[in-house]
């Protein structure tokens, strides 16, 4: 596959972040995530946008970031895990770069974020309820995106983030560790 960028989707807990910033450096390419970008323009946390504007406030942020980052030639970046719900985001996605879906299920999903706070659609009476909801209205989406789709990776980022770029044939890119002097 020969993209100038790495868009990495996925529900909130695949580890978008975490293998998308080990791509980037293996890669020596700049790593933004779509959420923090947000949190930073703003100066509040998501749920606090989510709370003031309410999820559609959240969404047009969210699409102006994803519109001016994906923009950029050579990224790889994490989107949030809803980016996929406006129909022009899949598309700005799927043709500004290489799209990879991070796949996991709900189950494997629950494990890892059902202590995490700063999940505002999970701030319910029964989150795990809505994780499995939420899921089986993204996953279509993110496959429809995808031009790469990874299994849950269960193991190491570093194992996770080499099977991205075996799968890309970019794992000949892959620089050698830094050392600091």
């Amino acid at each position: 596959m020969d993209f100038d960028n790495l868009f990495f989707v996925g529900f909130m807990g695949a580890g978008k972040t975490t293998i998308g910033r080990t791509v980037a450096r293996r890669l020596g390419l700049p790593f933004f995530d779509s959420d923090h970008e947000i949190e930073a323009r703003c100066g509040v946390r998501i749920p606090t946008i989510f709370e003031l504007e309410g999820e559609e406030g959240f969404r047009e942020r969210e699409s102006r970031v994803l519109d001016e980052l994906s923009q950029r030639r050579g990224i790889v970046m994490a989107t949030g895990g809803g980016a996929v719900l406006r129909p022009e985001n899949r598309e700005m996605l799927r043709s500004r770069g290489c799209v990879i879906y991070l796949c996991a299920s709900p189950a494997e999903l629950w494990h890892r974020t059902r202590r995490n706070r700063n999940r505002p659609l999970l701030q319910v009476a029964n989150p795990r309820a809505t994780l499995e909801a939420l899921f089986q209205v993204r996953d279509p989406l993110y496959r429809e995106t995808a031009h790469l789709i990874m299994p849950p990776h269960g193991d190491s980022v570093a194992n996770a983030a080499g099977r991205v770029l075996e799968r890309l044939g970019l794992s000949e890119r892959v620089l050698p560790p830094q050392v600091d002097p």
